[in-house]
């Protein structure tokens, strides 16, 4: 996925330059600092221009958590779709999520920080939710197939979304510098994630076939 761009006012397009800036202010200064003056005048805009689309700071940033969603959402959508079965979905969905939060740092951190709640912004709330459920999707599937283990797909998606939040958070961070790049490390925990939720007779299949 492509990384972030920032951009200036142009041609009437007031909220994607507001939008561009905020996430190069997050991307480089992060959430705390924020404010839509300063918004404004990176987008090359008046302190006022920012209230014809955003009421607040709050509502600026959840706008941001939204599309960070929608555009997480296509990326797990797309990962999955080109797997040849379930549980390769799987895991190219984690790995494409991790490939997502390095690519989109500024949008990462919005959606998951403090300053975007979704409770007062329903749009934010419904591209949270059909972005879990791609998740929760991926896994049905898996349970559907005979290739995992009888639990809620739910519950087996929010300790996937754990296990691969924790690791894009960690490689954002910096605190996995020099165990590896993100890609071979996102390999390398979505395996053993699927080994985690495979079910105990898609884990003898194999076993078995080859004894035959």
């Amino acid at each position: 996925m492509a990384r972030e761009k920032t951009s200036s006012y142009h041609h009437g397009d007031l909220r994607r330059a507001l939008l561009d800036a905020a996430l190069e202010m997050v991307r480089t200064e992060g959430v705390a600092q924020l404010s839509l003056r300063e918004v404004a005048r990176r987008a090359g805009v008046s302190h006022a221009a920012p209230y014809r689309h955003f009421a607040s700071k709050e509502a600026l940033l959840a706008a941001v958590a939204e599309e960070g969603f929608r555009r997480l959402e296509e990326a797990l959508r797309a990962a999955a779709a080109e797997a040849p079965g379930p549980l390769e979905a799987l895991q190219a969905s984690g790995r494409a999520y991790v490939a997502f939060a390095m690519a989109n740092p500024g949008h990462f951190r919005v959606m998951f920080g403090p300053g975007a709640s979704s409770e007062p912004y329903p749009a934010l709330a419904e591209a949270t939710h059909s972005a879990f459920g791609v998740l929760v999707g991926t896994l049905q599937a898996c349970i559907d197939a005979g290739l995992a283990v009888r639990r809620p797909a739910a519950e087996l998606a929010l300790s996937a979304w754990s296990i691969v939040h924790g690791l894009a958070q960690l490689l954002l961070d910096g605190v996995l510098r020099g165990a590896g790049s993100p890609d071979e490390l996102s390999a390398l925990v979505t395996a053993r994630l699927v080994e985690g939720v495979r079910a105990p007779a898609a884990a003898q299949a194999p076993a078995r076939r080859k004894r035959g």
